[in-house]
């Protein structure tokens, strides 16, 4: 869907109305293609704690290009602080020590790291409190920084710091493009180690993955990106999108399997298909979803019900039917797709939000009793320019697209992306998080 808005403000006018109107500007953003390295540029290192030296070896084995000390007039790619020695208030001050020199020498859609300890598992509880402080200094960085940057907060559990590598090399890439202002946590729940991949440009060779909702839109790229970072995967999705479905499982060598998955024999039946067809199943990513938008006064039954069991209740039964039969093979991933709308609420979306709340509920209360080293995490997207949003009206729609730090929508591969990082054998410290990918709204969220 086009952005006729972004298209002018970067013409001659439009950069004068902008400048003199105080006007969203929004930057052209960078967005991963096949073969990229990590990151085309510097990342200076900063900050003293139990981090740095596993910090160092991780963005080594990245190929990231870093400094501690940078010359004067340089330029940067990114910006990654350790902050898990800080450990009480009065040293936040290091922060400002450290990023306010450099945020002028920032280059284009820039990316910033805070490292930080789980101020849960922190005893001191001066540290405690200084360790929460990160995120409110992160937030506002993230709505600062502007030219496409993003800026994310990860808390490194005591035991993990092995296990940093892959996030790293998510949130430096472009692969990050709409995604910032997030908080990340790795070892909170479940295993703090990781499971190196074979190839870090194809994680997941020898990997199955299932996607519903596969036929188009966002699961479409899910499909295609988990399929280039070298799965084999199998689309689901309704037999009214068998047509499309089969087009984009036969571009990316996929296999296809038609069938509501509201039916009462949907879990059986996709449990049967992977034991029969594969070794078990890697990467379960639940996509399917729909929306029956109406205000609460005017919905009926049937319209609430049905966004419920197709976001929510079909994602419950076919995975614990998939982990009952154990066809969930270890080190496997269960990935959920949220929604804004299920942590700010929506207009009219009662259903879907409850909906996309009980996705990351489902996230909460299953992420712990995992065992063998599978994980559970979701997406929260905002406004991903996808058909369903080019249908909501225009005022709307043009509020959805610019109230957030990047100033404009995101793209169905900026989710893809995402979940493709859920999915890294590398990522298994990675669960129960939930990431949004919204540019890092301004309001709501």
């Amino acid at each position: 869907m086009s952005d006729r808005y972004s298209s002018l403000i970067h013409t001659p006018v439009g950069q004068l109305l902008a400048k003199n109107l105080g006007l969203p500007n929004p930057v052209d953003l960078e967005r991963y293609s096949e073969g990229d390295p990590v990151t085309e540029g510097t990342v200076v290192v900063g900050g003293q704690g139990r981090l740095r030296e596993p910090l160092t070896s991780a963005l080594d084995d990245l190929g990231v290009a870093i400094v501690d000390a940078p010359t004067e007039g340089a330029k940067f790619k990114g910006l990654v602080f350790d902050a898990t020695g800080l450990t009480s208030s009065d040293q936040l001050v290091e922060l400002q020590h450290f990023f306010s020199p450099k945020m002028r020498s920032l280059e284009s859609c820039p990316r910033v790291v805070v490292l930080g300890t789980p101020p849960e598992s922190c005893e001191d509880h001066r540290e405690r409190v200084a360790q929460r402080a990160l995120e409110g200094f992160t937030r506002s960085v993230g709505k600062e920084i502007g030219h496409g940057g993003t800026v994310q907060l990860v808390y490194v559990a005591p035991q993990a710091e092995d296990a940093i590598t892959s996030t790293l090399g998510f949130l430096l890439s472009p692969k990050s493009a709409y995604v910032s202002g997030q908080v990340i946590r790795i070892g909170a729940t479940g295993a703090t180690q990781a499971a190196e991949p074979a190839e870090w440009l194809k994680p997941l060779v020898g990997k199955t993955a299932i996607v519903t909702g596969a036929s188009r839109g966002i699961g479409e790229q899910i499909a295609r990106i988990l399929h280039r970072d070298g799965a084999r995967v199998l689309g689901i999705d309704v037999p009214q999108a068998a047509e499309e479905l089969h087009q984009v499982m036969s571009d990316i060598g996929g296999d296809t399997l038609t069938l509501d998955i509201t039916a009462k024999d949907a879990p059986a039946r996709i449990a049967h298909h992977v034991k029969t067809n594969y070794e078990g199943v890697d990467i379960v990513v639940h996509n399917a979803g729909i929306t029956r938008d109406k205000r609460l006064a005017n919905m009926k039954d049937d319209v609430f019900g049905s966004a419920i069991a197709v976001n929510l209740t079909a994602p419950e039964r076919i995975t614990q039917t998939l982990l009952d039969e154990g066809a969930i093979n270890a080190n496997g991933r269960i990935i959920g797709v949220s929604s804004i709308a299920g942590i700010a609420g929506n207009v009219g979306q009662t259903n879907y939000a409850a909906s996309k709340a009980g996705v990351i509920g489902f996230v909460q209360a299953l992420a712990p009793d995992l065992t063998d080293g599978i994980t559970v995490n979701a997406v929260a997207p905002g406004f991903i320019e996808t058909k369903m949003t080019a249908a909501v009206p225009f005022m709307t729609r043009e509020v959805g697209r610019r109230l957030n730090a990047m100033s404009q929508g995101g793209q169905p591969v900026d989710v893809a992306e995402t979940i493709a990082w859920y999915a890294n054998p590398a990522s298994t410290a990675v669960n129960g998080n939930v990431v949004r990918v919204c540019g890092q709204m301004m309001l709501g969220a």
